[in-house]
């Protein structure tokens, strides 16, 4: 059976990750959604039964930003569910400056790599007991041309919003990549997905950055449309055996070049097992 029966969706209670949780609850999918908020994730699992009433959803409560907090949610998941079909990297953040985990690591780095990469590691187990199965990461178009040093991924020298936000989303293209050539012909796939420029409140700072933000919103992608790129990397049939790509408005692009240095992406995977516990 090609259709995923069972999805792992992180970022869900906003912006575009709930619409990808509608559309996969619309193809008759169960959901598993990781949520830091109880209210937000009650909140989200209302509004999909409204629109899908007798969905099956499960919220698992976790903190993205600490990798102690992620791990024990995908071993959770794993435990309760060992096959999945799906895991959509969804979850990411924004900030206009430099935030420190408890666990002491880059924010942005954090939730928009370490975590989805954490995920990627714990849920191998049943991601290849379900298979076929995909991973599905949403990326940006801001990892395009940007560079990455793997002995600075916390970008401790030169650190700016958009250079963390994009390196984060080049950091986690090689970490994909990395896990579709690690699982290649093993029933795994993994690729990135660039939803486009999308009116969600990812941008929540103020002054110059929100204003901008703000001004450019009647101009972008709803959140509905946004989830369209994502939601056919997860459902396309033709896509089953389809890895390692990098597709914008549903096509297959070509990514930074540096995502396709298997070397280069070998030492970030290396890097950031340094970074996270329980490898």
């Amino acid at each position: 059976m090609s259709k995923p029966r069972l999805a792992v969706v992180t970022g869900a209670t906003s912006g575009i990750g709930r619409w990808i949780a509608l559309g996969l609850a619309r193809a008759g999918i169960g959901l598993v959604l990781p949520s830091r908020s109880e209210a937000g994730g009650i909140a989200v699992r209302d509004w999909l039964l409204e629109r899908v009433p007798g969905a099956a959803i499960e919220l698992v409560h976790v903190e993205l930003s600490s990798m102690t907090s992620t791990i024990e949610a995908a071993r959770l998941i794993r435990a309760r569910h060992p096959a999945i079909n799906l895991l959509v990297n969804n979850a990411g953040v924004f900030r206009a400056r430099r935030e420190r985990t408890a666990e002491g690591h880059d924010l942005v780095l954090a939730v928009n790599y370490l975590a989805p990469f954490v995920l990627m590691r714990e849920l191998r187990p049943a991601l290849l007991a379900g298979g076929p199965s995909r991973i599905v990461t949403v990326g940006s178009s801001t990892s395009d041309s940007v560079g990455i040093d793997p002995d600075d991924l916390e970008l401790s020298r030169g650190w700016t919003m958009t250079r963390a936000y994009g390196r984060s989303k080049l950091a986690v293209m090689c970490a994909t990549f990395e896990t579709a050539r690690l699982l290649a012909d093993q029933g795994v796939t993994a690729n990135v997905v660039h939803p486009g420029m999308v009116a969600t409140n990812l941008v929540r700072s103020g002054g110059p950055i929100g204003l901008v933000w703000r001004a450019l919103r009647p101009w972008v992608r709803t959140e509905e449309q946004g989830a369209d790129t994502p939601l056919h990397v997860c459902l396309a049939p033709d896509l089953l055996r389809v890895t390692g790509r990098y597709f914008k408005d549903r096509v297959p692009v070509a990514p930074n070049k540096r995502a396709l240095d298997p070397a280069l992406c070998c030492r970030v995977w290396e890097a950031t097992e340094r970074l996270v516990p329980g490898g």
